[in-house]
């Protein structure tokens, strides 16, 4: 396109090269997708999953639909984000990452039950423990309540917490005790780490709640329940290191499972998949697939090499959010003879295949303050669900460690507390102009739709969106010209031409949308059925408006979560609407 960059391309030998390879190394027979072409067109391999990877590597994943992406990508499902070059053909643009913010208000859940704080003997003294590890953070639509399954001291009592608004926390009376513990702490029952999945999706209510905990050194199980009161028997998964956790994939309606597990590089992920939740002995038939690389820097004062400690997933709008626990030392005996918390911080990975990460930005998304006497001083972890929507924001729970309990005791697992960071909707990166006029222009792509929206941030310069055909010439009625101008800032806005808005004619074609931006941010765009503007994504763990996991309710959702906005979060970015 003339006046643009073009992005380099890789030869696709290569990654030819690499499935030719596959074949070669020894791997399990794992039953899979077996060639499937997926929702965005990306073809799988045959063998799925992918056993090419090593533990012994210290490299970063190589991402082949980024090597070699389809000639022409649908873009029917979800919001379609620029958090890579998938979907951009050339761009005079820069790509710009964000970082999350703390909510003014942290932390919202901080220890004060007797379970919370009673003091525990497992390795060390610790007290004062209320930590997501992985526990659950969800909305459910039958309720109109945000759900926080958490434990309640270390190694302690699965318990619920919660909320109207996301924000502000209670503990329900779920026992004769009148106490929010779901189940009480020990192997025989709540187990030690665990994590939660509130299945919406679900046919069977009796698997509405899924769970899985670690009630052994070497190994966990899979339940599931109907009402957090009645618990299926256990299934057990196969041998595995503990910290484990699961995702649903609902692009291709699988379980994953993040499995942990050693290596000559520490701690790392293995993954398995299957159909079926309570799947037995799905660990053994895992696959290496992710640990932390050269690209993750050691913290400057600890100088320790980083390893992955854990990993969370999530379907957002057209791919998979990944959650990575970067560990930066120091190691369990040098923290836990200081009595301090060693330090682990959340990084974002994008997948669009859900089983190869690219990640772009090695900055932390979010941080720890590393400071004593403050509450996430260090050993953050996120959650099964990992962020919410609510409206023109992201909510994501993470837990941190303080290392001294509201009583003064301290220990490397004591003083853990539950806040919450924010992020504009679809903000993990902007595609961003200044006063000259910047263009991007999409790969070839096909739609059902007929409104096209964007999220946008331009309220000083202006935004114009034409439609190209598949020879690169811009389509009449759907030029610069005729494109009404956007100088706006907000995550929900239609483009509109003066011809009108209908792209009816657009529709099952592939064509190219060019955007042209001067003083503004692009964070996506999609094309909706209707000028409701739902996107037909996922929307991670849920949120205010949505029934389901899917986002059918546009413009609905946004009047309900503005409903229950809480005022100091407008303070965080007085241009949002």
């Amino acid at each position: 396109m003339k006046g643009e960059m073009p992005l380099n391309r890789r030869a696709s030998a290569g990654w030819r090269l690499v499935l030719a390879a596959i074949w070669l190394l020894p791997c399990l027979p794992v039953e899979g997708a077996r060639g499937e072409t997926l929702y965005n067109g990306i073809k799988l391999p045959d063998r799925w999953p992918p056993a090419n990877g090593s533990p012994k590597k210290y490299e970063p994943m190589a991402v082949p639909y980024l090597q070699d992406p389809p000639a022409v990508v649908p873009i029917d499902v979800g919001r379609q984000l620029f958090v890579d070059d998938f979907l951009i053909e050339a761009t005079t643009l820069k790509r710009v990452f964000h970082a999350a913010r703390d909510y003014p208000g942290n932390p919202l859940l901080t220890p004060s039950t007797r379970q919370e704080m009673t003091r525990s003997d497992e390795e060390g003294p610790q007290e004062g423990v209320v930590y997501l590890g992985h526990g659950g953070v969800f909305y459910d639509p039958l309720e109109k309540l945000f759900k926080m399954w958490y434990t309640a001291g270390w190694r302690g009592a699965l318990a619920l917490a919660e909320s109207r608004d996301g924000l502000r926390w209670q503990r329900p009376k779920l026992d004769i005790q009148g106490s929010n513990v779901i189940l009480p702490a020990g192997l025989e029952a709540a187990g030690w780490d665990n994590a939660v999945w509130l299945d919406l999706e679900t046919a069977n209510p009796a698997e509405r709640i899924k769970f899985l905990t670690q009630r052994s050194g070497s190994a966990h199980s899979l339940q599931v329940s109907p009402d957090n009161k009645t618990w299926s028997e256990e299934v057990p998964t196969g041998k595995s290191s503990d910290y484990c956790s699961f995702f649903y994939n609902p692009f291709r309606r699988v379980w994953v499972h993040s499995i942990k597990r050693d290596g000559p590089n520490g701690r790392t992920r293995y993954y398995s998949e299957s159909p079926k939740f309570l799947e037995k002995n799905i660990y053994d038939r895992s696959v290496f697939w992710v640990g932390a690389d050269k690209f993750d820097a050691p913290d400057p004062e600890i100088g320790d090499k980083a390893q992955l400690y854990s990993l969370n997933g999530v379907a957002y709008e057209s791919l998979i959010l990944g959650m990575f626990y970067i560990h930066l030392g120091p190691n369990n005996r040098v923290a836990g003879q200081g009595r301090y918390p060693k330090l682990t911080e959340l990084k974002l990975g994008f997948s669009r295949d859900g089983f190869h990460w690219d990640r772009p930005d090695r900055n932390a998304f979010i941080r720890a303050s590393r400071k004593e006497h403050t509450w996430n001083r260090g050993y953050l972890h996120g959650t099964n669900g990992v962020c919410l929507v609510v409206g023109d924001w992201l909510y994501f729970p993470y837990t941190g460690y303080s290392g001294e309990s509201p009583r003064g005791w301290r220990g490397m697992y004591s003083g853990a507390s539950v806040g919450m960071a924010v992020l504009r909707r679809d903000g993990f990166a902007s595609m961003e102009a200044d006063a000259v006029e910047g263009t991007l222009t999409t790969r070839p792509v096909r739609f059902s739709g007929r409104q096209l929206f964007v999220n946008v941030d331009c309220p000083a310069g202006e935004l114009r969106v034409e439609a190209l055909d598949e020879q690169g010439q811009v389509i009449a009625g759907f030029d610069k010209e005729a494109c009404l101008p956007i100088a706006v800032n907000r995550t929900l806005w239609a483009v509109n031409w003066r011809g009108g808005s209908d792209l009816s004619e657009l529709v099952e074609r592939p064509i190219r949308f060019r955007f042209r931006l001067t003083n503004g941010r692009l964070y996506s765009f999609w094309v909706s059925q209707d000028e409701s503007g739902a996107s037909r994504g996922y929307v991670a763990a849920g949120g205010p408006g949505f029934d389901t996991t899917v986002d059918t309710s546009g413009i609905a959702a946004y009047r309900e979560a503005a409903a229950l906005r809480p005022p100091r979060l407008s303070t965080l970015s007085p241009k949002m609407p």
